[in-house]
């Protein structure tokens, strides 16, 4: 291992420190134990020489280059599918274990796609020297899900997504406040195509408007009219919880919330749920907060959840025509548990199989 000469802990690279969830990334770092020695800020050119604070200090970026790798233990990578696919291994061929938060090796068989609450010990095997990060919307169900089943044996899953513009990047975000400023005040919202009026052709990385609205499409377009995001969701899930023939049915629907995807579970198993035993297991899963009394009022939505690491859930019920099967609503902010978070946990996981913890 290339320690750090002041502390004797790993060397970490951040890639992509200056994106959406660069930042949340760094936030991260400067919140959990301080498990690692030097922390290499890696990015664009462009961004090459502007500081940013981390651990109380100030770290100048730095431009991706071969070099920018040299000495570097773990690298995370928080970069676009094309970056990561170039970059990624060239940094394992410096000696690098790489963490990858983009979708370029989710489903390649050589790499584990890990969550370190369900899957931990898929970390250790990793033939290309990279271990990848599920897509966030996976991300903020999966740890309830492996949870039940761990005890339950699930064998079907229905999901219906309501995704944060966030999970589009910075030009989600912008996109979404530019169409708000657009709306507020107004009567809009009332009349056949009075807001894609106001709106023009200001609708950013999504096909429709997102203000006062929800759009029925996430991704890009995949055969028999699925998108990409819900085929993710159902090989990811699959290949998480080691389940290549689990049924799973997507539908992914963009909403006008900035951060924190929501999700509506249909999740049947191999024999009869009960609700108490599903609140039991939910209540003192690793990652997962029960928050579920509907008569106070009480269930997650993401204005609460955002800004929080756990997956929240409520609304359980089971089926009212299926004495297998579960339905819940879970929350995740999908850039900290959905992308940061679980990229730096993993980060974690092979700083303590190298020794570095």
């Amino acid at each position: 291992m290339a320690r750090t000469a002041r502390t004797g802990k790993p060397t970490l690279a951040v890639v992509g420190a200056t994106g959406a969830v660069g930042t949340v990334m760094l936030q991260i770092l400067s919140q959990r134990a301080d498990i690692w020695g030097e922390i290499r800020l890696i990015a664009s050119p462009r961004s090459a020489g502007r500081k940013l604070a981390l651990r109380g200090e100030e770290v100048e970026v730095v431009a991706l280059t071969e070099d920018a790798f040299d000495g570097v233990d773990v690298a995370m990578f928080d970069v676009p599918d094309e970056v990561a696919e170039r970059w990624a291994p060239i940094a394992a061929a410096k000696g690098a274990v790489v963490v990858d938060n983009s979708g370029a090796f989710r489903m390649d068989p050589d790499v584990p796609l890990v969550v370190p609450e369900v899957n931990p010990h898929a970390a250790r095997l990793r033939p290309r020297g990279i271990v990848s990060n599920p897509n966030c919307t996976t991300l903020s169900m999966i740890v309830a899900l492996g949870a039940l089943h761990a005890e339950f044996g699930l064998r079907e899953l229905v999901v219906s997504s309501y995704q944060a513009v966030s999970g589009a990047g910075r030009r989600g975000i912008d996109t979404l406040r530019q169409q708000l400023s657009l709306v507020a005040g107004t009567e809009l919202g009332t009349t056949p195509g009075d807001v894609r009026r106001a709106v023009g052709d200001n609708t950013g990385p999504f096909p429709e408007p997102v203000a006062l609205n929800v759009v029925p499409w996430a991704g890009t377009a995949r055969e028999d009219g699925w998108s990409s995001e819900e085929m993710k969701v159902r090989d990811e899930s699959r290949k998480v919880l080691g389940l290549p023939d689990l049924r799973v049915a997507v539908t992914c629907v963009r909403v006008p919330v900035v951060t924190t995807h929501s999700l509506t579970v249909h999740a049947c198993f191999e024999r009869e749920v009960t609700v108490d035993q599903a609140r039991e297991i939910l209540a003192t899963a690793p990652g997962v907060v029960l928050f579920d009394d509907p008569a106070a009022g009480e269930f997650p939505t993401p204005v609460d959840v955002v800004g929080t690491d756990p997956t929240w859930v409520g609304r359980v019920r089971r089926a009212l025509d299926d004495p297998t099967a579960l339905e819940l609503f879970v929350c995740g902010d999908n850039l900290r548990k959905g992308a940061a978070l679980n990229t730096a946990q993993v980060a974690e996981l092979v700083a303590a199989e190298l020794g570095g913890s």
